[in-house]
């Protein structure tokens, strides 16, 4: 698996930008909330800790995984941010469900990167079981919210600097 021995929250502070400059939306799901929310506060953590001012940190709330597209979309129409966050957690259940929701969010954010001006980062878990996302959201494995963070404010200097 690749991310067994890697740990989602570590980073050096001392080799990213300062993000004090940029303003950040962060669409939340809330389908498998007791996960999303935890990639939410590891999000928001590692942006206050690179210099993200809080008052620059927009959350707004969704349903589901598959409606994450539209609040990005939407808040890309805006052009309030310097980069958006997208986090959602879709486990595999009995159906197929899981293959179409999966498919559809990534080739949705996939689609808003190429198409609008602004970075969306994609942390949805879209793991086999419960516990492999607990791991990845704040568990044994870190937190996949902290990496989003992370690379939120590479992506807005990236944007900044091109």
């Amino acid at each position: 698996m690749a991310t067994e021995n890697k740990n989602l929250s570590a980073y050096d502070k001392n080799n990213l930008p300062n993000a004090e400059a940029y303003r950040f939306g962060i669409v939340v799901s809330q389908w498998n909330n007791h996960i999303t929310h935890n990639l939410q506060k590891g999000a928001i953590d590692a942006l206050i800790d690179l210099g993200a001012k809080e008052e620059n940190i927009s959350s707004f709330k969704v349903p589901g995984s598959f409606e994450l597209i539209y609040g990005a979309s939407q808040l890309c129409k805006k052009g309030n941010f310097d980069a958006l966050i997208v986090i959602g957690s879709v486990i595999r259940g009995e159906t197929a469900h899981f293959d179409y929701v999966c498919q559809g969010v990534t080739q949705g954010i996939k689609d808003l990167n190429v198409q609008q001006d602004i970075p969306v980062i994609f942390c949805v878990l879209t793991d086999d079981t419960e516990q492999q996302s607990l791991d990845r959201s704040g568990g044994k494995h870190g937190n996949k919210g902290t990496e989003a963070g992370v690379t939120a404010v590479i992506m807005a200097e990236f944007k900044k600097n091109i």
